[in-house]
């Protein structure tokens, strides 16, 4: 065995991209320490659990979400792509028994959280919902893509799934239901839909979610609606920038509670930071674990620590864009760029609303803060893109090169 095969073996477990799979190990890593730090807050606070538990639940996730993601690597993403239509089904009626028998967890207001019978475990469907309807759009978009689809096929099997998942998690879950018409839409773009369909289900979308919330604002026939908490978060929000708010109104100041507090965590790090564990903010910051997770960050590690974490992310979303533009496979490459516009919106999100520049939502920063759910959904998402990241190499094996038609690349969809 020659030098170069010796190198090759060692790499073997690292199926895929090796720098995607360096930066996901660091980050992962990293996250163990802002967690344990943070999560003294469940402890002291919501009284719920111990610090050491919280970690090492945080830890077996990590453990649990790279071992997904390295299993992830084992099978034909072509396979997921053809269950991904019954899998979104499953989600879809997982999602409608979480509207009737949805849990809180961890401090949370909002019931989106659904627990195995017969188990302690529970998990937010909303998040796997997301993530099969794009992998299913993926799909559904390649199939046959040179094709004018028929208005009555685009309304069933496009608009209509995205409207379904839209509908079932906004009652609870604003933010999410957003980031899911967002996304989707940007997938749309990019799997080369006509702009006239395209143009058509945002002005639908925008129509439907204006009497949403005019019903929901001005009558009791949708129940047990967030509309009132979103609505207080935009004024919150907008109040906050506006120059003429009084910062001695008392109202103001308790409903900025949460921003006030990351903000003042923010400016305490200053460049170095406190040191790991030494946040005085913590114990004060709503979420410390999860939604304001980088504002603890910025606080124990400062500006130099949040640097770090952004290259971090920067360089995981310049690797995904690279594994799209070499993948030959159309089904491949935009499967890969939806899931990276996944992980990319909603880190963009996080960081926002931690320095104050969009209103509060409950997005958790990828890999980094404490919840099973979307950290195994987030490992799932780079398991499938290093998977198709092993392929590029196969698919150049076998001549499929770039001046292939896409008839000839799209059978595997």
């Amino acid at each position: 065995m020659n030098e170069q095969d010796t190198e090759e073996s060692r790499f073997e477990f690292l199926k895929g991209d090796k720098v995607l799979w360096m930066v996901i190990l660091v980050i992962s890593i990293f996250s163990i320490f802002p967690v344990y730090s943070a999560s003294s807050n469940l402890e002291y606070i919501v009284n719920n659990g111990t610090t050491t538990g919280h970690v090492i639940k945080h830890m077996f996730f990590v453990v649990l979400g790279l071992g997904i993601m390295r299993l992830v690597g084992t099978v034909k993403y072509e396979y997921i792509g053809k269950l991904s239509s019954i899998l979104l089904g499953l989600m879809i009626i997982l999602l409608v028994v979480t509207m009737f028998t949805g849990q809180t967890i961890d401090g949370a207001s909002a019931s989106r959280w659904l627990k195995i019978p017969g188990t302690p475990i529970s998990f937010q469907p909303s998040s796997f919902a997301f993530l099969m309807l794009i992998i299913y759009l993926c799909r559904y978009l390649t199939k046959k893509i040179t094709r004018e689809r028929l208005p009555i096929e685009n309304i069933m099997y496009i608009f209509g799934p995205i409207l379904l998942v839209f509908v079932l998690v906004a009652k609870d879950n604003g933010s999410t239901a957003l980031m899911i018409l967002m996304v989707s839409v940007i997938v749309l773009v990019i799997g080369q839909l006509h702009w006239k369909y395209i143009a058509g289900f945002i002005s639908a979308s925008f129509v439907a979610i204006v009497l949403f919330l005019l019903i929901a604002l001005n009558t009791n026939l949708i129940g047990g609606n967030r509309v009132h908490t979103w609505m207080s978060r935009v004024e919150t929000f907008t109040s906050s920038k506006a120059k003429s708010a009084d910062v001695d109104d008392e109202s103001v100041k308790a409903k900025n509670y949460q921003v006030m507090q990351a903000k003042a965590a923010i400016v305490h790090g200053g460049i170095t930071g406190m040191g790991p564990g030494k946040s005085a903010l913590k114990q004060m910051l709503p979420q410390s674990a999860s939604d304001f997770i980088f504002a603890v960050i910025v606080e124990e590690y400062g500006v130099i620590g949040a640097a770090f974490l952004i290259s971090m992310y920067l360089i995981m979303v310049i690797r995904i864009v690279m594994i799209a533009s070499k993948m030959p496979a159309f089904f491949g490459s935009l499967l890969v760029l939806s899931l990276g516009v996944m992980i990319f919106i909603q880190l963009s999100v996080n960081i926002a609303v931690a320095i104050n520049l969009i209103p509060v939502t409950g997005q958790p920063l990828p890999l980094i803060s404490y919840g099973g759910t979307s950290m195994l959904v987030t490992y799932l998402q780079l398991g499938i893109i290093l998977n198709i990241s092993s392929r590029i190499q196969i698919y150049d094996e076998e001549g499929m090169g770039k001046k292939q038609s896409i008839a000839e690349i799209n059978d595997i969809a």
